[in-house]
């Protein structure tokens, strides 16, 4: 295996089974409709501590860190190795680093807001996960530099999940907010055209 091949398969073993047509349409579509779910939990979240931290920047940094790997995901999905190296490394560098930052982030802001006395009932979870997520990753490197490919790509499937049980947590405390999404129609001072014909057509009749 040259230096090439083994970069490739060092740092993208979950791609490579949806490298090719038609496995990459199907890979590409998973992951921009995960990328667009974090990016809606990424947002939603920031919107729900809002009122609740003192200092913002640890809530500005958890939503930078989130939606960071969501376009990390997209560059992921829609950048095949086989076509794009550079750019496919990005995106599974972004996905990954920032994907594990965030993890950690909102771990300590679940923990120090404490929302509805839930904090360490959902903290304690999601600290075990992102210290997995952390774990993951150091054996993926560590397996994959002794050579020992097909482990590593299993860790790299695990890291995956626990990214998954990860966002799951979230609606334990979504559960207690409603988001709203409130349309109004902008009132003029002016009367519309047929409001203007029915009080003229009411006048004439008083008149008669």
């Amino acid at each position: 295996m040259d230096g090439k091949k083994y970069i490739i398969f060092c740092c993208s073993a979950v791609v490579i089974a949806g490298d090719a047509p038609p496995a990459s349409c199907v890979f590409s579509q998973v992951m921009n409709m995960a990328a667009f779910l974090v990016l809606v939990l990424a947002i939603l979240r920031f919107i729900q501590l809002k009122p609740k931290v003192l200092n913002p920047w640890l809530n500005v940094s958890g939503l930078v860190a989130l939606c960071s790997a969501s376009f990390g995901m997209t560059l992921l999905g829609n950048f095949q190795i086989s076509s794009d190296e550079e750019i496919h490394l990005v995106g599974t560098s972004l996905t990954f680093g920032f994907g594990t930052l965030a993890c950690w982030i909102q771990s300590a802001l679940t923990l120090k807001i404490n929302l509805k006395n839930e904090g360490r009932k959902v903290g304690i979870p999601r600290v075990a996960l992102s210290a997995s997520i952390t774990l993951c990753v150091v054996l993926y490197f560590i397996l994959m530099a002794q050579g020992i490919h097909m482990h590593a790509s299993r860790i790299q499937w695990g890291l995956v999940m626990c990214f998954v049980c990860f966002f799951g947590t979230f609606a334990a405390e979504f559960r207690h907010y409603r988001f709203e999404i409130v349309c109004s129609e902008y009132q003029e001072n002016f009367l519309s055209f047929s409001e203007s014909l029915s009080e003229a057509s009411e006048y004439q009749t008083d008149q008669v």
